[in-house]
């Protein structure tokens, strides 16, 4: 059998935390303490160790063949690496296959009849409910990478098939949860199977309440479901199931305050939430990797970026085993400098990803070409980069899933054209309009003398144009772009009439913007916002319905409309609320 100890929070001793006496035998409990004993290691740096606790018995347990292609999984999807993405299909398909053994046998006529029913199938074993369980994660896992190793729209097809079918299973998990009265009896496996299925139910509402309503009632055609709430209260049940996958919930529910409502939502998160779900597992593993780099993202989200550069390199010097974590490390780097307006700084780590991560080659070189913008000539020139040439590259980096461009390499790519002529138009301030793209100015806007000192910048950009005595055909483009984010620096200033008067300014030269076309949508739902702030909110909703319904085929299209249906849906349990009182 093997021993698993959890070493106290007081001791923080890296190694006190676990014995290991190797295993004769498998059944589901030892499979779940050598799964739990593994993620322990994984969560303290110790990944090769993690993976020398589950190959042996990877084709004989469930759990060993879905940790250790989990592990390859992720690797793969950091690196890209050709290898490594073959490595971890075939683990993926492996721990399928081993998965399958433990599910509960039926015939095919039995199989169908229980798909056009929706019935659940009775009186499972535990191993069964739990093979359902796993199968269901490794095949989303497999979904995962398939849109990335197959790009075609056959591949697109495929993935969809995969998570469409994960998520019956984890709804039919849920079922047979449901069947069971009292929880507090049941025994610690069927906790681990609970804690399974609030992960998985919680994570699928909570990414599909993402969606905008046209989006989702096309999901909800093809049999998915999505409802914030649900999501929500299904991942805290399962982080504080203090099971295998408490872990995995809190993570999902961290992806979810600290990265996703920045990008894809208003730029506000529940960061008192996020802190307090970190705080245990930060005091059970000071030197975790993924603790001290989520440390250092919630700190960049609250504006002090000085702790999160502290974080962020003691994360970097936490492992060398997965130099893919530096990566992710790098970007925030780039950025809390950026926010500082440290160009050189920012410019050491976007030059590093371009150098080392294959992730988006497109945007890391178009990044380091627009901070490099930023800086005095005789700057430039020290580093020895060429940034006309460095944004001529961008079109050729940009990668392609299912046919189709990635949003933000396509808007790049945009952006760089003006380049390819012999003496190109510079973009004016691209370092700060990026930043806008990723939400950025609503971090800033913590900090108001960096956000005055941005300001400053954008003044200067705009007396340029303004004397510019050769203007270009692109001027009023840029003259708009500067507009737009001297507008987010006064009303994240409080300055909102001034504010108002730039976003208006952009609105009533609509006709005269050639290039640039998410502007006047982009400043539909800037200015809903600044009205919503000013207490106004049915001219804040009318001005961003507008924004999602009466522009088309523009820039980050989506990515706007995921902004409009996360505005709108505070904006609605805000009146809601009202209404109640």
């Amino acid at each position: 059998m093997a021993k698993v100890e959890i070493a106290s929070s007081e001791t923080k001793d890296e190694n006190a935390f676990v014995s290991i006496v190797k295993p004769t035998q498998m059944d589901l409990e030892v499979a779940l303490n050598e799964s739990f004993l593994a993620l322990n290691l994984f969560l303290n740096n110790k990944f090769l160790e993690a993976l020398d606790i589950l190959r042996p018995w990877r084709n004989d347990s469930m759990y060993h063949a879905m940790g250790y292609s989990s592990i390859l999984a992720m690797q793969a999807g950091m690196t890209f690496e050709p290898k490594d993405m073959e490595m971890a299909v075939a683990a993926l398909q492996d721990a399928l296959v081993t998965c399958q053994r433990f599910r509960r046998r039926m015939t095919f006529l039995k199989a169908i009849s229980n798909m056009v029913s929706g019935r659940v199938p009775q009186q499972m074993t535990e191993e069964e409910m739990h093979a359902e369980l796993c199968y269901a994660e490794v095949l989303l896992q497999r979904a995962a990478l398939t849109f990335l190793e197959d790009e075609s729209l056959i591949g697109f097809i495929k993935g969809g098939v995969k998570i469409r079918t994960s998520y019956q299973i984890f709804k039919q998990c849920q079922e047979v949860l449901n069947q069971s009265q009292n929880l507090d009896e049941e025994s610690n496996t069927f906790k681990n199977f609970a804690g399974g299925v609030n992960m998985g139910i919680g994570s699928f509402n909570l990414m599909l309440s993402l969606f905008p309503a046209r989006v989702l009632r096309l999901l909800e055609f093809l049999g998915f479901a999505g409802d914030r709430e649900v999501g929500l209260s299904q991942l805290h049940q399962g982080a504080a199931s203090n099971t295998l996958r408490s872990i995995l919930s809190m993570l999902t529910l961290l992806m979810f305050h600290t990265y996703i409502s920045v990008i894809l939502g208003t730029g506000e998160c529940n960061l008192a939430e996020a802190e307090t779900l970190l705080v245990p597992y930060v005091e059970k593993f000071p030197n975790g990797a993924l603790m001290l780099f989520y440390t250092a993202r919630i700190a960049v989200l609250k504006g002090n970026f000085e702790l999160a550069q502290q974080k962020l390199l003691e994360c970097i010097a936490a492992q060398q085993e997965w130099h893919q974590v530096h990566h992710l490390c790098y970007w925030e780097l780039m950025w809390s400098y950026s926010y500082q307006q440290n160009w050189l700084e920012a410019y050491r780590y976007a030059d590093l990803l371009c150098k080392e991560s294959k992730w988006s080659q497109a945007i890391y070189v178009f990044q380091k070409a627009s901070i490099l913008s930023m800086m005095p000539q005789e700057e430039v020139s020290k580093t020895g980069e060429k940034v006309e040439d460095l944004f001529r590259q961008v079109d050729s980096l940009r990668l392609k899933f299912a046919g189709k461009s990635v949003p933000t390499e396509k808007f790049a790519a945009r952006k760089a054209i003006r380049y390819r002529d012999p003496k190109p138009t510079k973009l004016v301030i691209p370092a700060l309009e990026m930043m806008y793209v990723w939400n950025g100015f609503t971090i800033v806007g913590k900090r108001p003398e960096l956000t005055e000192s941005i300001l400053s910048t954008i003044k200067k950009a705009e007396e340029q144009l303004t004397s510019d005595p050769k203007p270009s055909e692109y001027l009023a483009d840029d003259q708009c772009v500067v507009q737009m984010l001297k507008g987010l620096c006064l009303r994240h200033l409080g300055r909102l009439p001034e504010a108002e008067s730039c976003f208006t300014h952009i609105i009533s030269n609509e006709k005269n913007i050639k290039y640039d076309d998410y502007l006047v949508p982009f400043t539909m739902y800037e200015l809903g916002l600044l009205y919503n702030q000013q207490g106004d909110t049915k001219k804040a909703m009318t001005y961003i319905e507008n924004a999602k319904l009466n522009y088309k085929d523009y820039s980050m299209e989506s990515r706007l409309h995921f902004r409009c249906h996360a505005a709108l849906a505070n904006m609605g349990h805000a009146v809601e609320g009202a209404i109640q009182q």
